[in-house]
Formats: C-alpha cells, sequence, structure tokens
C-alpha cells in the first residue's frame, strides 16, 4: 500500500491553484456546519463527493472509511444517549436526540472527506506556496508542509517494521481482532522512536543548509490565479451565500432537540 496520500492526476481540479484550493476546503467546513437537518446535510455531502469524483480520488476514501464509520456510529450513540428530545422514539432515546446525532455525523464525515480530497489532489509543495503566497510567514508555511509528511511517514515506518516482523514469522493478520490488535501495539513503540529520528536528522540537515538565514526566498513552483480559479471560487461563494441565505431563513434547522 502507498503511504502517500497524493494522487497524481490530470483531473480539473489538480489544475486549480492552491489558493483556491484552500479556500474551498475552508467554505466547506464552513458549509457543513450551516444546517442541522440530516436532509439538507445529505445534500452537502453530495457535493463533496461530486467534487471528488471530478477530482478521481474517490479511491483514497476508501482507505478511511474505517474512519468515517466509526465517527458516524459514535455520534449517533452518544448523542442518542445525551442529547433530548420532544419525541419518543425507542426506551428513553428521543427521536430528535437521534437525528441529531445523525447530523453531526454527517458534519464531521463531510469535513474529513472534505480534507481528504484537499490532499489528494494538492502536493505539499503547492501548499507551502500557496499559504506564502496568502500572506502567511514561510516558517509557518514549512511547519505546515511538513506536518503533512508526517503521517505519511508513520504510515510507511510501520509497513517497513511490519514487513520486518512478518520476515521473522509474526502474522499481525491472524486471529481474532484482540489478538490482531496485540500484536500491533508493539509496532507503536519502533515507529514513534524511527519518526522522531528522521524528524532529528532532518532538522540538522535543515540547519546545515541555513534554513531561514536569508530573508529573500526563490520558489520553484510558480502559481497564478487564471479564469477557471475565479470561475470556481465565485460559483463556490454564491452557493454558500445561498445555503447560508437558507439558514438564516429559518430552513435547514432541526427543532426540537436539546442538550
Amino acid at each position: 500500500m502507498d503511504p502517500s496520500v497524493y494522487l497524481d492526476r490530470d483531473t480539473f481540479v489538480h489544475r486549480l491553484d492552491p489558493r483556491t484550493k484552500l479556500f474551498l476546503l475552508l467554505g466547506m467546513f464552513v458549509l457543513a456546519f450551516v444546517f442541522t437537518d440530516p436532509l439538507y446535510l445529505l445534500g452537502v455531502l453530495a457535493v463533496v463527493l461530486f467534487f471528488g469524483y471530478l477530482a478521481r480520488s474517490l479511491a483514497n476514501l476508501g482507505r478511511i472509511w474505517f474512519i468515517l464509520v466509526a465517527i458516524a456510529v459514535v455520534c449517533i450513540i452518544l448523542w442518542s444517549i445525551f442529547g433530548g428530545g420532544e419525541t419518543p422514539f425507542f426506551l428513553f432515546v428521543e427521536r430528535e436526540a437521534l437525528v441529531y446525532g445523525i447530523s453531526l455525523a454527517l458534519r464531521l464525515d463531510s469535513a474529513i472527506l472534505a480534507a481528504a480530497i484537499f490532499l489528494s489532489t494538492t502536493r505539499n509543495e503547492e501548499v507551502a506556496v500557496g499559504l506564502v503566497r496568502l500572506g502567511i510567514p514561510y516558517r509557518f508555511a514549512f511547519a505546515v508542509s511538513r506536518a503533512l509528511r508526517l503521517v505519511p511517514t508513520m504510515v510507511a515506518a510501520g509497513m517497513t517494521i511490519g514487513q520486518a516482523r512478518r520476515s521473522r514469522g509474526l502474522d499481525p493478520d491472524s486471529g481474532n481482532i484482540v489478538s490482531r490488535t496485540r500484536k500491533r501495539l508493539p509496532l507503536l513503540v519502533p515507529v514513534f522512536v524511527t519518526t522522531v529520528r528522521s524528524t532529528n536528522v532532518f532538522s540538522m540537515a535543515l540547519e546545515s543548509k541555513g534554513f531561514g538565514a536569508g530573508s529573500g526566498r526563490t520558489y520553484y513552483l510558480d502559481i497564478a490565479l487564471d479564469r477557471r480559479d475565479v470561475l470556481v471560487l465565485v460559483v463556490f461563494v454564491l452557493l454558500l451565500a445561498g445555503c447560508i441565505s437558507l439558514r438564516v431563513m429559518g430552513y435547514g434547522d432541526l427543532e426540537g432537540f436539546s442538550l
């Protein structure tokens, strides 16, 4: 399995300016929390999935399906137990509390899917350059870019260590879920040690090359907003403004729910 999240595709979404994709990502976070009615949130989820289809990045979503399902189940159970409402549904669970749990699950899953599509269509170098062009200090932009590389680095280290253990006769995929979990837990220590060691080596490499010594900086990537980016931003802003207007007018709200 390739630990990298980025998918090298020649699509309309990949060719967008990284600043445009950053604004779209932030806008999707806002859009996911505009409504509380699950029917409206299903429309938001459909927009996210359609964007992922255009980007041909839905293959990456299969790698996080367990996280999405786990978040949905936990949200529905917790809010059904601790939330309140006016309409009895089953035993001590009220209908409004159950619907709100579904609503929160759709919100979080939509935001996670939007972030996964962004990482699938944007290289780390583009993220750093896009942040700098937005006025963010380069040190902070570089730190964000490095943080995005951290998860693939840990996954790659875990895969390498797992293969080494398999070559010594340990099969972590055999047995029930408890047995598999017990076999995989010892991998955490060498994975974190390897990650910290590589981070330390990386920091020494930066110091040896004079990172941050000069005020001026040149960039290999040259990005620029074109008509395609302007069109996408205008359409999305209109969509976001329309959704916010509907919410202000009273649509997409969930009545009867209480904590």
